[in-house]
């Protein structure tokens, strides 16, 4: 029999990737980098899931988004820098 977990857990790592590259850009925009809790808590409430589930597809997919989450915190920070840096545009109603 196929196993196809491998190529499921490589397909939802690319769509996350793509799907929080304009996230991370559009929250760090309206919110600034001070969100960060938000990803933090759903970052783990998603690898926990991945730890309590007993289906192999639904653990690998719930932790790959946990640690796509729990990365984007590290995202937020360096795209605050690039707004410093004059590389995105920053938000005038919070400068």
């Amino acid at each position: 029999m196929v196993n196809y977990s491998g190529i499921i857990a490589g397909a939802t790592m690319f769509i996350f990737t793509g799907i929080f590259h304009p996230v991370i850009i559009k929250c760090e925009y309206y919110f600034s980098a001070k969100i960060w809790p938000v990803f933090l808590v759903l970052g783990l409430a998603c690898v926990g899931l991945s730890l309590c589930s007993e289906n192999n597809i639904i653990s690998d997919v719930s932790g790959i988004l946990g640690f796509v989450l729990l990365w984007s915190i590290r995202e937020l920070k360096q795209q605050e820098k690039r707004v410093a840096k004059g590389w995105f545009p920053g938000n005038p109603k919070r400068v």
